[in-house]
């Protein structure tokens, strides 16, 4: 499919006429305006005849699928990647700035205890999730004119999932029922004994440790073990590992959808006009009922309510981060010098994440050297040359905020 914008910029049925797009180009009667997804902008004023689009949206918390439909085609299909680093890098930046306040200044005294939350408030790492999703519809209604949008809303019942058969005041007796806090829960539940040594180290002090740091695994229960002092630092000191010992399932992803969802289509209802919602079940009945198979991208087309649509393939997008914000290395060196993060705004002409040809493939530059050795990767991350001058690269595509390439089947 080749996606086709009016002289304003609005977009109008796509074609799979190449040789008339072509054409087109060549009289200079149109211009490429993005190259992943293909899309031209007529020079010439036409007519804006457009049929009925339906776009179907499945959201999740690292996965997102999507799908524009009419009855008979699939126009676009796409399956989006978001970035799962957020939490840790506000970790980071939240233990910066403490340090910060302590590390050669006077004391002060904090500013933030005077300030309120919204009733809309969401935490940065949600926001961040959400605010994608925004853009996904929003890069999607650049090159094709939806008038339906229908999403799907998931509500998990996390009790339920820990204990299927969990009922009435059940709900309010939760794990941590009768217990003072969360480290006295984790000592009973672990019998009082070393999860390492198992009480062969003879010490009686008991603590209780983070599988995951505190930063990005919390207080949570299925982070927490009980170690013994002597196995806890030996454990920080690098002398044992807990093999074996793993954090048990976690409920981000069933938390975050039970807060966007609301959130995320409430806005979405501020934005578009005819905005409805599905559920679950329905979508998986429609998939089954129709044999097809589980993927997010064919999820998003049977909520669409076109899942007999003839398929032409798939988009990968994955979101990318725009910025390094961190102007200097954590790590000092001698005579307190702390060296620069960052790397010039071009190196030989090309940044970060644009998208190159290598040998008639197409990749991303990953990582730049200032001596012309370039790193570059598919977009699934599989590496293609951990060190090839910049020569021998095409540049087909500057960089966005997602790195985008196309599948035939997927």
């Amino acid at each position: 499919m080749i996606y086709v914008l009016n002289s304003k910029g609005e977009p109008l049925m796509p074609t799979g006429r190449q040789g008339k797009v072509r054409h087109l180009l060549k009289e200079h009667k149109a211009k490429v305006v993005s190259k992943c997804p293909f899309t031209i902008q007529l020079s010439k004023e036409r007519s804006n005849v457009v049929q009925e689009v339906t776009l179907g949206i499945d959201p999740g918390y690292e996965n997102v699928g999507v799908s524009c439909t009419t009855e008979s085609k699939v126009l676009f299909e796409g399956k989006f990647k978001l970035r799962s680093d957020i939490t840790g890098l506000l970790s980071d930046r939240r233990s910066l700035r403490r340090s910060r306040r302590n590390r050669k200044t006077r004391y002060r005294k904090p500013r933030f205890l005077n300030r309120k939350r919204s009733d809309k408030w969401l935490s940065p790492s949600v926001r961040s999730r959400v605010g994608s999703h925004l853009n996904i519809v929003a890069k999607v209604h650049k090159f094709l004119p939806v008038g339906k949008i229908v999403v799907e809303l998931a509500q998990f019942d996390i009790q339920k999932i820990k204990n299927p058969d969990v009922k009435g005041v059940e709900y309010q007796q939760g794990e941590q029922l009768g217990f003072w806090n969360v480290r006295e829960y984790i000592l009973f539940r672990d019998g009082h004994k070393c999860r390492y040594c198992k009480g062969k180290s003879k010490d009686s002090i008991l603590n209780v440790h983070h599988l995951e740091s505190r930063q990005t695994g919390g207080n949570a229960p299925n982070n927490l073990i009980t170690l013994c002092e002597t196995c806890h630092k030996k454990y920080h000191k690098g002398l044992i590992k807990l093999d074996g010992i793993k954090r048990s399932k976690s409920f981000k992803a069933e938390t975050f959808m039970g807060i966007m969802r609301n959130y995320f289509f409430n806005e979405l209802k501020n934005r578009y006009n005819n905005v409805k919602f599905t559920y679950g079940y329905i979508t998986k009945n429609t998939r089954i009922r129709n044999g097809l198979e589980k993927d997010h991208h064919i999820d998003a087309r049977c909520i669409s309510g076109n899942p007999s649509a003839r398929p032409n393939g798939v988009y990968l997008f994955k979101k990318v981060r725009c910025h390094n914000r961190q102007l200097h290395k954590c790590s000092t060196l001698k005579g307190g010098y702390r060296k620069l993060n960052q790397t010039p705004y071009e190196v030989f002409g090309y940044r970060l994440f644009d998208k190159v040809k290598l040998n008639g493939k197409i990749g991303f530059v990953w990582a730049r050297r200032l001596t012309g050795s370039f790193r570059v990767r598919d977009i699934e991350y599989n590496s293609m040359s951990e060190g090839i001058t910049y020569k021998k690269l095409e540049l087909i595509e500057k960089r966005s905020g997602w790195i985008a390439d196309y599948r035939q089947k997927l």
